[in-house]
């Protein structure tokens, strides 16, 4: 089978496909109950075993000592592995490793402690598997106590040595060609962007096909995404194998480059974030943070152009027909605008404008227009007046959530207006060099049309932080400020001004001192995400050793690729009405099972956590001809619809068991009020697994409504996971909605009552060994990340621009900072409070 010599490579796999080293870390060189009185004295003992067992000469332990002067060894959760520096290699006589049990401890740097001190001398770098192993340890703390305090030293070869590799079980997509080679990763990232860059300029050196396999993944090594999805870490073993006229070449370069590292070894500081408050000597106009960065440029206040129409027509008949017309031109208008901001910012972004669409379509809208014609009025008048009224009757709801819809039936009527009217003033063109846009408010069709290198900045006087424009905002990457009131309004245009983005203020007339703070500030903000970007594939591992879990939002098939790309470890919110908008009949099986398989094609087996269809309050689907709710936020959505259209539900549930066959899902119910709501949708679906056949499945919930948090101890029994979904947790906890203009200030998910009931849910579900995730918009805030994994949740989901900077920022913190940022928000009084933490 194989020809290739593999002890070239000091990598000997045995039968059971350990490497020999895990086979030679025998009683002797662990050493119980030792007392130190220094750093330098525990790397001394820990040297000297491995000298008196024959691996290195002493002058190699000078050479540990050396390595601490350049690089910390400490990993983590009391574990620190002193080696030697690369030149010193030729001082080993044979690879090895050796432990020292320090169970009262001794200080490695300030503020870490070690109890198990690992010496390591390779000659190569087949120890990794040792290191890989020692992964799993780093986010057990009660195993490492066991081990630091164990009177027998089986137990700490057994952890060190045994582990099983993932994937070890699960046989591969595709046999293995017959010539290849396995070998370890020991790049200090694993096989990120630069290793996987260097593997591919290698491969395509030759004409062999050429793979890689880490478990049950294969890909080509020729291809940077295919080698980036297989998300493999520093110390876990590949296959690489190659087919064809120069295979045996191929497999036997690319194993040594493998074995020698893909790049050079240096040491690289984790990107941390700017970490300061700008402090500026311009007086602020304070507003809300919608989307963070920061821009210097004069304001431009926005300008609409006057719509000129007749109040009368003759001929009701003639004016129907141009009303029909006007109607089916602005839903061909805004399928094109959904079209092209998804393209821009994702189907998740571009959904109100299906749901623009949907406003086209309420037959009691068009017939009130219709009635008007016949008292002799013009379209135009016939369609401004009814829009008016009923955009008027919404503002004037008691539920706040309802009314806020008022802005979009205004938007999508100036729409049709502009279609209707004889005439229709041009909107005054922007200036052609960059500004900060100032409106009263901005509608969803307004972001849409911005351009990012004109528009360097948003501010608004009304509005909220996580409204529609402020999501596009985010999206496009634009520094915005919202609700900053009426004062915005009367600057003057070209008002130089710096926008914080970050703090939500906008600061008029800034001095030369503010500029240049500012253009610091933005540079490092710049280097900032570029090494945030370069570092998107590296865990999210804290720097105690504890992980978090940093997944995507996402809400089409072609988004699982990017969200990998992103960096993101798989998809925490597949948000499945994508499926069933801008159509005129729902989705068939079919149709949603190649969905469904695109995306776990694309996520090559990371997991994909897939929401049933959550459909009402302001999402409406016209051919469900859905009953009409005086308060469709607190009537049949989510689950409940579900739970009355079997066919609907039925039929996505066959579909998800269908393509669990080709990649690991999991399936999260949307609006879960009450155990029985829970139990009867794991009943249906359990049932319907059971007849397809389909493999075991985890069921878990959104925790949405604050009935769910009252009950999660016993919903903790039930479930295997919760997913709060912080966004409506906010509206129904505070009985708000985020993007109502008057309100905005005051829903936000950063609220203590919100941030207390996410800790009545971590709170439950450790209780009962279950884990909890957020998939609600405060997980992608740096802090509100931050308070998160204090709070106690272990999977962050969020939208993807913002995957990169959320891992980078938990790399910069230790779980005990995040516990005390935690804290100390449960003990604000309100929202701001809890902001103004650092």
């Amino acid at each position: 089978m194989l020809n290739l010599d593999l002890k070239e490579n000091n990598i000997e796999p045995d039968s059971n496909g350990q490497n020999a080293i895990a086979q030679t870390l025998a009683p002797e060189r662990v050493r119980l109950g030792a007392t130190v009185a220094s750093k330098a004295d525990a790397i001394q003992q820990v040297g000297s075993l491995l000298v008196a067992s024959g691996n290195m000469q002493s002058g190699y332990i000078d050479s540990m000592m050396g390595r601490e002067d350049v690089a910390n060894t400490y990993l983590g959760n009391g574990i620190a592995i002193p080696h030697g520096l690369p030149k010193d290699r030729d001082l080993i006589s044979q690879t090895g490793i050796a432990v020292l049990q320090v169970p009262k401890g001794v200080e490695w740097n300030s503020g870490e402690t070690v109890q198990l001190v690992i010496g390591i001398a390779a000659k190569s770098d087949e120890h990794i598997e040792i290191l890989s192993n020692l992964t799993h340890l780093l986010s057990d703390e009660a195993a490492v106590q066991q081990l630091a305090t164990t009177t027998n030293p089986q137990d700490i070869i057994a952890r060190l040595t045994h582990a099983r590799s993932p994937d070890a079980s699960e046989e591969p997509a595709e046999p293995d060609f017959a010539r290849f080679v396995d070998v370890a990763i020991v790049d200090l990232a694993g096989l990120h962007a630069r290793p996987a860059t260097a593997l591919v300029s290698l491969a395509k050196g030759f004409d062999a096909e050429i793979r890689l396999r880490y478990g049950h993944r294969i890909a080509s090594a020729k291809s940077l995404i295919s080698l980036l999805k297989l998300g493999v870490e520093q110390g876990q073993t590949v296959r690489v194998m190659a087919q064809g006229v120069d295979e045996e070449a191929a497999v036997r370069t690319i194993a040594d480059a493998i074995a020698a590292g893909l790049e050079e070894e240096e040491d690289t500081p984790t990107p941390a974030a700017l970490g300061r408050t700008l402090q500026f000597e311009a007086e602020p106009i304070p507003g809300i943070a919608a989307s963070p960065g920061l821009a210097i440029a004069p304001v431009w206040q926005l300008k609409r152009g006057k719509i000129v129409f007749a109040a009368t027509a003759l001929s009701p008949v003639a004016e129907e027909s141009r009303l029909r017309k006007a109607l089916a031109t602005a839903k061909a208008q805004l399928q094109d605008l959904y079209e092209e901001v998804k393209a821009k910012a994702g189907a998740a972004k571009a959904a109100i404008f299906q749901a623009h669409q949907e406003f086209l379509e309420d037959p009691d809208l068009f017939q009130e227009a219709i009635a008007l014609l016949k008292q002799e009025r013009s379209a135009a008048w016939a369609w401004r007046h009814v829009c008016d009224q009923r955009a008027e009757a919404l503002e004037q709801l008691p539920d706040v959530l309802l009314a806020a819809r008022a802005a979009d039936l205004r938007d999508v009527g100036q729409r049709v207006l502009r279609l209707l009217a004889e005439k229709v003033e041009e909107d005054p063109k922007m200036p052609d060099y960059p500004v900060i846009l100032v409106a009263e408010d901005l509608t969803p069709s307004d972001t849409a049309k911005l351009d990012p290198t004109l528009t360097v900045g948003l501010c608004t006087a009304y509005g909220g932080a996580i409204s529609h424009s402020a999501i596009i905002a985010r999206s496009l990457d634009i520094p915005a400020v919202v609700g900053a009131g009426p004062a915005v309004l009367g600057l003057a245009d070209d008002t130089q001004c710096i926008l914080d983005g970050e703090s939500g203020n906008l600061y008029p007339h800034p001095t030369e001192a503010d500029v240049a703070t500012a253009t610091s500030a933005q540079q490092d903000l710049h280097a900032q995400r570029e090494a945030e970007k370069l570092a998107c594939y590296q865990p999210a591992m804290l720097t105690d050793g504890y992980r978090v879990e940093v997944v995507a939002n996402i809400g089409a098939a072609s988004e699982a690729e990017q969200a990998v790309n992103a960096g993101a470890e798989g998809v925490g919110l597949l948000r499945t009405e994508f499926l069933f908008l801008g159509r005129t009949q729902p989705p068939s099986e079919s149709e949603q099972v190649a969905a469904y398989t695109e995306m776990t094609r694309a996520l090559n087996g990371l997991p994909l956590i897939v929401r049933t269809l959550d459909i009402g309050g302001d999402k409406v689907i016209p051919y469900l001809n859905l009953p009409k709710e005086d308060n469709p936020f607190l009537g049949v959505r989510g689950i409940r619809l579900c739970f009355q259209r079997q066919d609907l539900f039925e039929t996505q549930l066959r579909a998800i068991f269908q393509a669990a066959k080709t990649g690991p899902i999991r399936i999260m119910f949307p609006m879960i009020a009450t155990v029985d709501d829970f139990v009867a949708a794991r009943r249906q679906a359990e049932a319907i697994r059971t007849e397809m056949g389909a493999p075991h499945m985890e069921y878990g919930m959104m925790v949405e409504v604050p009935s769910a948090v009252m009950m999660a101890d016993e919903f903790a029994e039930l479930v295997d996971f919760f997913s709060v979904g912080t966004n409506d947790l906010t509206q129904y906890t505070l009985a708000m909605d985020r993007g109502h203009p008057m309100l905005a200030k005051h829903a936000d998910g950063l609220h203590p009552a919100v941030l207390r009931m996410i800790q009545r849910t971590t709170e439950a579900a450790t209780r009962h060994g279950k884990w909890v995730g957020v998939c609600g918009g405060i997980a992608g805030e740096p802090l509100g990340a931050s308070i998160l994994v204090g709070l106690g949740v272990s999977e962050l989901s969020v939208s993807i621009p913002s995957v990169a900077a959320v891992k980078a920022k938990l790399r910069s913190l230790s779980k005990v900072a995040t516990q005390d940022l935690a804290q100390r928000a449960l003990k604000c009084r309100s929202a701001q409070e809890v902001r103004s933490l650092r």
